[in-house]
């Protein structure tokens, strides 16, 4: 298992921003800042090492025993807590009470995985959720336009499949989009700017770490030059389609 450093936030919307080239970015943005060391797990004290975070201050008056309890000495509680689990030697590095921001951890074009939860839609026929083409609308066709259709066989096998795409829940689930690209580091609002869309709606926390299968960000489709084809024809297309 790869162990990568993260803090955790809270998205705030999309805007978009325009890069040095005049390119026009959508960008996710994300409050990470800043982020509080509550506590750390130890291989000798629980059996695994993690960094325990809290973000978001609240009010001591509507904190629990339980909550105010989790806190340092003179601590304040944390709406959001989360362990992220790192090396013992990185663990080593940090000290409870610790205060942590972007610059801290991250650095502008690095690829970033942000985890979050999804949006609720419901209760959703198999259209909406598996993107099924549904019947025809024919004349022989009656209130069977949006059905499921068959989900099984008398026969072998004699039961349903495990994961049968059906209609059922649709949305609110643990989601983590990987290799995102975090375009911008904005200090002084302690945001950071994270290229296209992350899960989960406005005002929603979420955990961004340093990307756990690579080390530098890379666009598809960018940097590599198309090869011209040696038949006339086809570069006549792609010249007339206004890629030559």
């Amino acid at each position: 298992m790869t162990f990568q450093i993260g803090l955790l936030g809270k998205k705030l919307g999309m805007t978009q921003v325009f890069a040095d080239d005049g390119e026009s970015i959508p960008v996710t943005v994300i409050q990470t800042g800043p982020n509080v060391v509550i506590g750390t797990r130890t291989q000798e004290r629980d059996g695994y090492s993690a960094l325990v975070l809290g973000f978001d201050e609240k009010p001591v008056r509507l904190a629990n025993k339980a909550e105010l309890g989790s806190v340092a000495e003179g601590g304040k509680p944390q709406r959001f807590i989360r362990e992220i689990r790192l090396a013992p030697e990185e663990v080593a590095k940090f000290q409870v009470g610790q205060v942590l921001d972007a610059k801290d951890v991250f650095a502008d074009g690095a690829p970033i995985d942000v985890e979050g939860w999804s949006k609720g839609k419901g209760y959703q026929g198999v259209i909406k959720k598996h993107h099924m083409s549904g019947m025809t609308r024919a004349h022989g066709t009656h209130e069977y336009f949006r059905h499921g259709g068959s989900i099984g066989c008398r026969l072998t096998p004699q039961r349903v499949h495990k994961g049968k795409r059906m209609a059922g829940q649709m949305g609110n689930e643990k989601v983590t989009v990987q290799n995102l690209q975090l375009f911008r580091i904005m200090a002084d609002d302690n945001c950071i700017l994270v290229r296209g869309s992350v899960p989960g709606a406005a005002n929603e926390y979420v955990v961004v770490t340093k990307a756990a299968t690579r080390t530098a960000y890379k666009r598809k489709g960018v940097g590599k030059e198309e090869s011209r084809s040696k038949n006339p024809l086809k570069a006549s297309k792609k010249a007339a389609a206004g890629r030559g």
